[in-house]
């Protein structure tokens, strides 16, 4: 009698206590499911259960968006564990040292990455709701870190779409308006980034931010919630190959138990789901990647429905998938890893440790020279993942990435050294090795990013401990001789870029050599800048600006008495020439690629800092496109003919168009234009008009394609599209597409028999590639083309493209 007594009483109170906490749907008003909740109103709610519960839940504002919206962490667990929270993290994080004796699982859940795959967000609320009411009992011995939304600003962007067009009630006929989002959808962020491809290069603010609180943690568990086409069944792990050959085999079969455990509860229920298909963990700046090369489980689940979807569609089965149905299934894949946390916390623990033991890597060492800018550059982002480093000035043999055999930097100059000997030692050996090992060529993403190719440091990879002397480069400040005649700086990367943006948005004169040129012993390079005092008498603040921007930029800048050179060009000469402060735009919307517009954006405001106007398509054909200097063409696939009349007459009067990638080609199918695409011999293409084997058509088709690798290339140095680098270029492929040589002025060019040096091409896309034009320009009347085969800024992690971008602008005339 007395045992019912407690039971009754213990029910009750956990009844009382449930009642006392509101659920998603009594403090947002209306029935999760039948509504898309905006971001204000979900922080709302996480803040409101923080309140009411502060001994479970824990809230950390880690940053905010570029449009202002709030980022947020809830770390849920006991009250007890809650109070130790920091004891906690202490414990788990001694184990990468391999001491500490933690006795907690951590969990950590991020959801809505793309703000269209808008279940997500919905789905935590019913998730930490549960967790803090009827599924107390997983708290006990398990943190779960919950990240509500990665894409506040994507997720809003959707969210207000469709509240703005979706039919009263909802209509689940697809063609609906409701159910086709407007070229800027809300998969993005605000700057049109895919944050789920910026874990490693951390371009963006979000994901800058939250990188900065994930390696606090490093969770033993880390689960990035997706959606996918909407007749897709649900998706969750185990992954499909290719897996990288670093995953350990414990990492594998765990997320195989998870997958079982959540088939357990879909095949309850009689939902359909998928395992080992289509989603591969390679690519190492993945939601799912990135946390497994840091020791994670890392796993994605993925949801049919994403931007389609909407509160209810009717699929081609002729079932509707409801809002609340694509809850259901986030929410029980997400409390079933909280449940198999719970279950195998001792298992996470002694596997986490040994995850970060000694490991025998054939790369010990990875060592780079060249420009100290890029080096400084990678050891931000080096920064980012608490990588260690360090500098050395001895002489380093090893694999050499220019050609895969041995080779040695020598010299004197500081070379940049990152070892495995230390406990990111596996994310290390991803991003750091010359090539990567595909266990299958059929990949969900680009097959090679190497940073050191990605940054254009030379570089060999040793099989023995490089020891270093220095944690950083020498900073060497400039005092300007106020009585010199003229000031000269390097043109070598980004940093000198910014430098003479900021002159020019500060009305500053500066000119640049097109000719290599000595002064005071010194030797200065195509596209060295020169500022006269002569050309900026009439600016008072001159010096100050210049030593301002020299500061700010890390400029060495020389001051010379005279233009009076020892072997070149005098500063009087033709061959030195004015650089103009150029009013750029670039085209945006219709058939316009919206992750490679924003790259674009993203290029000029975020890291060059200048100007850009967007000019949309819809209303593109009434702008008189004479206010402009440069026009630039992101990756399209169509153009009318009445707009490509109006811009090459713009260019025949002196404008200058910037094409990349795809656009190259609608360029191409113009004719009036100097590129031409390549194409296969007829013995070839007999041979892809072949019957196909049905099963393997897919594997067929990739013949055609390559899957971002990394060809080396050759430099023209002369050309002004080429100012700033040496002879060779390691471009990222993105495509099969190979375009013939220019009659003139090929910048960048692939030589015969090329092969990729890192990465997957298909054996016809290949042979497009031998005698390929890479970058050019062509003059077109009184103005100037710049082809951009390929994406010289790609997610905006490929460095060493980018002087390219900038020469376009400001160097090619």
């Amino acid at each position: 009698m007395k045992l019912r007594f407690l039971l009754l009483s213990l029910f009750l109170t956990l009844f009382s206590f449930a009642q006392n906490v509101k659920s998603p749907s009594e403090f947002l008003g209306y029935e999760l499911g039948s509504n898309f909740s905006r971001h204000h109103q979900v922080v709302d709610y996480y803040k409101y259960l923080a309140a009411t519960l502060p001994g479970m839940i824990k809230l950390e504002s880690y940053g905010t968006t570029n449009e202002g919206r709030e980022l947020l962490l809830a770390y849920v667990s006991t009250s007890e564990n809650i109070n130790n929270l920091k004891s906690i993290q202490d414990n788990h994080m001694a184990a990468i040292s391999g001491e500490g004796a933690s006795e907690t699982a951590v969990v950590w859940l991020s959801y809505n990455v793309h703000g269209n795959e808008s279940v997500s967000t919905e789905a935590s609320l019913m998730t930490i709701y549960d967790l803090v009411t009827s599924k107390k009992e997983l708290l006990e011995n398990t943190l779960v870190i919950v990240d509500p939304c990665l894409n506040p600003d994507g997720r809003d962007r959707y969210v207000n779409f469709y509240n703005g067009f979706k039919n009263s009630p909802y209509t689940v006929d697809k063609n609906s308006k409701e159910h086709h989002e407007p070229w800027l959808a809300g998969r993005p962020n605000h700057y049109m980034f895919d944050l789920n491809r910026d874990w490693a290069w951390a371009t963006q603010k979000e994901s800058q931010q939250r990188l900065k609180v994930y390696n606090q943690w490093l969770p033993h568990i880390h689960v990035d919630f997706h959606e996918q086409g909407m007749d897709d069944p649900y998706y969750f792990p185990p992954a499909a190959e290719p897996m990288h050959e670093l995953i350990t085999d414990w990492q594998k079969e765990f997320q195989k138990e998870i997958g079982k455990n959540h088939a357990t509860y879909f095949d309850e229920n009689g939902w359909f789901y998928f395992t080992k298909e289509r989603f591969d963990l390679l690519y190492p700046s993945y939601g799912d990647t990135y946390p497994t090369y840091n020791g994670a489980i890392g796993m994605t689940y993925e949801q049919g429905g994403s931007g389609r979807a909407g509160l209810g569609v009717k699929v081609s089965n002729g079932d509707t998938l409801t809002l609340k149905d694509r809850i259901a299934h986030h929410y029980t894949t997400g409390i079933s890893t909280v449940e198999m946390a719970a279950k195998n916390v001792e298992k996470l623990n002694e596997q986490f440790k040994k995850f970060y033991g000694n490991k025998d890597f054939t790369y010990k060492s990875y060592a780079m020279s060249g420009d100290e800018e890029k080096m400084k550059s990678l050891a931000k982002l080096l920064d980012v993942h608490n990588i260690q480093y360090g500098y050395t000035k001895s002489g380093v043999k090893g694999l050499s990435y220019t050609d895969k055999k041995s080779g040695s930097l020598d010299g004197d100059n500081y070379k940049l050294v990152v070892s495995t000997n230390q406990p990111k030692s596996t994310l290390v050996t991803v991003l750091f090795e010359p090539e990567t090992k595909l266990s299958d060529s059929l990949t969900y993403d680009i097959t090679a990013w190497s940073l050191p190719y990605a940054y254009g440091l030379d570089a060999v990879a040793s099989k023995s401990l490089i020891n270093t002397s220095e944690k950083t480069l020498p900073n060497e400040s400039t005092t300007l001789n106020t009585n010199g005649y003229a000031f000269v700086t390097d043109w070598n990367g980004m940093d000198d870029a910014r430098f003479l943006t900021e002159l020019l948005k500060e009305n500053i004169k500066v000119r640049y050599s097109h000719e290599p040129f000595e002064l005071n012993g010194k030797s200065f390079d195509h596209g060295s800048l020169i500022i006269t005092k002569s050309d900026n008498t009439n600016k008072k603040e001159f010096v100050n600006i210049l030593e301002k921007a020299a500061k700010e930029n890390g400029q060495q800048i020389t001051s010379v008495a005279t233009g009076f050179v020892d072997s070149g060009k005098d500063f009087g000469s033709s061959s030195v020439e004015m650089i103009a402060p150029v009013k750029v735009a670039a085209l945006s919307g219709g058939s316009v690629s919206t992750l490679n517009f924003g790259e674009v954006w993203h290029f000029f405001e975020q890291q060059l800092q200048y100007p850009i106007t967007v000019l949309d398509d819809e209303y593109f054909d009434r702008i008189d496109l004479a206010e402009y200097d440069v026009l630039i063409l992101p990756q399209l696939y169509t153009i009318s003919d009445a707009r490509m009349e109006t811009i090459k007459s713009w260019v025949r009067n002196g404008g200058k168009l910037i094409a990349i990638g795809n656009a190259v080609s609608v360029l191409d199918k113009d004719k009036a234009f100097g590129v031409e695409a390549k194409k296969l011999e007829e013995k070839a293409k007999d041979s892809l008009n072949m019957p196909k084997s049905y099963a393997l058509s897919s594997r067929e088709y990739i013949s055609n394609l390559i899957t971002g690798a990394i060809y080396k290339t050759k430099v023209d140095v002369t050309n002004p599209l080429a100012y700033g680098y040496n002879d060779t270029y390691f471009t990222l492929k993105l495509s099969g597409d190979g375009y013939g040589f220019l009659d003139s002025e090929n910048a960048v060019y692939m030589e015969e028999e090329q092969t990729p040096i890192a990465g997957f091409a298909g054996a016809n896309a290949q042979k497009l590639q031998s005698n390929s034009m890479i970058f050019g320009t062509e003059d077109f009347g009184r103005g100037k083309v710049v082809y951009m085969v390929d994406n010289p800024i790609f997610r905006g992690f490929w460095e060493n493209g980018k002087l390219f971008f900038v020469n376009a602008v400001f160097m090619v005339k």
